[in-house]
């Protein structure tokens, strides 16, 4: 009998440690990095918990880091961990367009192989913490005239497992996830690879994106209708799916997507436009005012803002200060591993979009 309380009162331990440990997860703030060695010391780094340096690429099917100066900014990074003791530095594989050859190179067993081989060698070379795959897309079309086919999802699925028996169960390892729904449905098995992987990043952002014809908010937190895609879409499709929130990680979008011939109707959201490049937040204060033109707008429902300019008939959508807020407590209460974003150097240096997030991050 003794034997049996015992054994209650551990397991009773056990659960409460758990519980307690979950209810104390930390809410990581990641931030991809497209910079140099020296642009990255005039921003907050002390607020961020991982930095996805952007980005590495395959060469005959190898990590490979394309110059001198990347690797400078590699070493630089990973050299900043001294002052933060909570920073990991993490390489990325891809991004858009720049995955071309990672469908044939990742097809065979062989091919998979020599990759996990050299990120091995890449990794510890440089002392990094994990990697990022940023392939736009496994199984469906992502750049126009980039391979992609059917197989590409049970070859993903392969690659996360020689990745990780390669590396080991210290090494970080997380994949870049299209936030729109034939992504999540189509061209990953979320169930096999997530009990492998830290964390999925997902880019709920680009939802509406450069080659859409009509108008909308291309990174909102809800859906404004059923088809309209969103943060909180695509979490609650994997949360459905199983997926634990804690290797869910969200993403911001510090610039906006812009059209110009958007009708004044409806302050030109959900109206047919001509897509053209957008502006980074660092250049919000000086781009978005009234004596150019611009119009300020709130989508309480979407928890998003927008910009219209009736002179010029020009629409843009992304986030700001309020939207960025928005989103970590959204992840906070929904116990998710973390906000991410692209990219530190679109922000500004000292209180912006960064800072936002991680003023909410410190609150109780």
């Amino acid at each position: 009998m003794k034997q049996i309380h015992l054994l209650a009162f551990f397991l009773l331990c056990l659960y409460t440690t758990n519980t307690f440990a979950q209810k104390n997860k930390k809410l990581d703030i990641i931030a991809y990095y497209t910079g140099d060695d020296k642009l990255i010391n005039d921003y907050e780094v002390s607020q961020i918990d991982q930095i996805i340096f952007s980005f590495c690429h395959l060469k005959e099917g190898k990590l490979n880091v394309d110059s001198a100066k990347d690797s400078t900014t590699i070493q630089d990074l990973v050299a900043l961990k001294a002052k933060n003791p909570q920073l990991k530095i993490v390489l990325s594989l891809g991004g858009w367009g720049g995955c071309e050859p990672c469908s044939a190179a990742f097809s065979t067993a062989e091919g998979r192989l020599t990759f996990a081989k050299s990120v091995k060698q890449v990794s510890d070379y440089f002392k990094v913490d994990g990697l990022d795959l940023d392939w736009e897309y496994p199984t469906i079309e992502g750049l126009p005239g980039h391979l992609y086919q059917a197989v590409d999802k049970t070859n993903f699925t392969e690659l996360i497992k020689i990745l990780r028996s390669t590396l080991g169960k210290k090494y970080e390892l997380s994949f870049a996830a299209g936030g729109f729904q034939k992504y999540l449905d189509e061209s990953v098995e979320w169930k096999k690879i997530m009990p492998l992987v830290n964390r999925v990043n997902i880019m709920s952002y680009d939802l509406v994106n450069g080659y859409s014809k009509v108008t909308g908010h291309h990174t909102p937190l809800f859906s404004t209708n059923t088809k309209e895609e969103s943060v909180d879409k695509a979490v609650s499709y994997l949360l459905k799916l199983g997926i634990p929130s804690e290797k869910l990680v969200i993403g911001g979008a510090f610039y906006t997507r812009t059209w110009k011939n958007v009708a004044n109707i409806n302050n030109g959201l959900y109206q047919a436009g001509e897509h053209v490049e957008g502006v980074n937040y660092k250049n919000f204060a000086t781009t978005y005012t009234e004596p150019n033109g611009w119009k300020y707008f709130w989508d309480d429902k979407a928890k998003a803002p927008y910009w219209y300019n009736e002179s010029t008939k020009t629409f843009a959508t992304g986030d700001n200060i309020r939207s960025v807020k928005a989103k970590t407590e959204y992840a906070k209460t929904k116990k998710l591993g973390g906000i991410m974003f692209w990219e530190l150097t679109l922000d500004v240096t000292q209180n912006g979009l960064l800072n936002a997030i991680y003023e909410v991050k410190k609150q109780n």
